[in-house]
């Protein structure tokens, strides 16, 4: 007995063979083109225009979170050069307020943007964030702990803001 079915090549890479397909399009693809998904193998294309669905932000989104995010981070820059004064004290008062002002911020984006997303809203809303907060920390240079405080802020707000925006579950 013997096998007819004919050899198939990768579309990408025609002297590739293979048996694997994409299981959206069935275009032949081979290990180097196929990207696991939690449904099978699919195609970097197929992949690529799946991702597109999800980038819903407008042009005005940009211009309205920035302006919303630079402003909430200028105030909460504000806060901690208060908190600074305080101290010790004020350093761990610092470390529980910053990620609540990075909640802050990151919801008065989606509020200001509708809650539309893409990658590119999500690091336009971040820069916004490090621009606001450069009057306060330019204002600080001669002061070394209100940096500090700066830097804290920074170092923990950033973070929080993106995974309030782009969605990320660290605990299900």
């Amino acid at each position: 007995m013997t096998d007819t079915t004919p050899t198939l090549y990768c579309a990408n890479h025609p002297t590739v063979a293979t048996t694997l397909r994409c299981n959206r399009c069935e275009k032949p693809i081979c290990p180097q083109c196929a990207v696991l998904t939690p449904t099978g193998y699919r195609c970097k294309e197929c992949v690529k225009s799946q991702q597109k669905i999800f980038d819903t932000s407008e042009t005005r989104d940009f211009l309205l979170g920035f302006v919303v995010a630079g402003l909430l981070s200028w105030l909460a820059s504000l806060v901690f050069l208060l908190i600074s004064l305080i101290g010790f004290f004020g350093f761990i008062i610092a470390i529980f307020a910053a990620p609540t002002a990075g909640v802050i911020i990151a919801e008065g984006a989606r509020w200001a943007t509708r809650r539309h997303r893409s990658r590119a809203l999500f690091i336009t809303i971040i820069a916004a964030v490090i621009l606001g907060s450069l009057p306060v920390i330019f204002f600080n240079l001669t002061n070394f702990m209100g940096l500090i405080f700066q830097g804290a802020y920074l170092a923990l707000t950033i973070p929080t803001i993106f995974y309030r925006l782009s969605g990320i579950q660290l605990f299900r």
